[in-house]
């Protein structure tokens, strides 16, 4: 978390202008539409990555879909991973964040700005209620990054166990699918460092309705799953073979 200490701090004003202009374009969405929002939005994540020294590389941002919504399901690693994809990512998206965490400065306005999806992991009406929103909206051409792991716990580039249960918007939505593979996207908060960092963000092929429609919640987890995991490991092979970003932070920030 020293890096975003050191943000808050050395960037206080900063940090307070865009928390006041964020509040204001979100409390009058009649005069900024979802374009103008989501440029603010990249305009907060490119400032935190300048002044966090953090350098993201895309990765098959052809595969994205010209048209329509989809979902996007990602590895989660840390409090960067939405940052990473959204800037990554060709046009306006949304996010599904646990309400607590969306808490944060700066991540609370970002995720207002883009009207992200936050759950509360206490109250299931809710959960259920925001997530058929989700569909509604996926339907009508919206698209959205959702972490099905549900949470991080210091698991860096390895997996942890995906939610089926995430998978049922998708499905009822009937949107294609884009597994999303997030590789040391857990080095720029997750350990007492300010030390320059690099992360990647992979976008795999879609997953089409069609492909995914006669599968269960489970089967398509799995799927889903696999194709990150795989990735995942070929960019470790890759790590090993140009021993690029070979920086592991010794200090955890528990």
């Amino acid at each position: 978390m020293l890096r975003f200490y050191c943000l808050i701090i050395f960037s206080i004003f900063l940090v307070i202008y865009y928390i006041l202009k964020g509040n204001y374009y979100v409390a009058h969405e009649e005069k900024y539409d979802e374009i103008k929002r989501y440029s603010l939005a990249l305009d907060i994540i490119h400032d935190i990555k300048k002044r966090g020294r953090i350098k993201t590389v895309a990765y098959g941002v052809d595969n994205l879909p010209s048209e329509g919504g989809y979902i996007m399901y990602a590895n989660h690693q840390g409090k960067y991973d939405a940052l990473g994809i959204m800037d990554a990512h060709t046009g306006p998206c949304s996010v599904v964040m646990d309400a607590e965490r969306s808490k944060m400065p700066l991540a609370d306005q970002v995720v207002s700005l883009v009207k992200g999806v936050r759950l509360d992991r206490s109250d299931f009406r809710q959960q259920v209620k925001v997530l058929n929103q989700m569909t509604e909206e996926a339907k009508c051409g919206r698209k959205f990054i959702y972490f099905p792991e549900g949470g991080y716990e210091h698991n860096g580039n390895k997996l942890q166990e995906f939610r089926a249960g995430a998978f049922k918007v998708a499905k009822n939505a009937k949107v294609p699918i884009i597994p999303v593979a997030l590789y040391d996207s857990h080095l720029p908060f997750d350990y007492n460092s300010y030390r320059r960092v690099t992360t990647q963000v992979c976008f795999l092929e879609p997953i089409d309705f069609e492909e995914y429609g006669d599968m269960s919640t489970k089967e398509i987890s799995e799927m889903v799953k696999g194709r990150i995991e795989d990735k995942l490991e070929e960019l470790e092979q890759n790590r090993k073979s140009n021993g690029w970003n070979l920086w592991v932070p010794k200090y955890r920030n528990c």
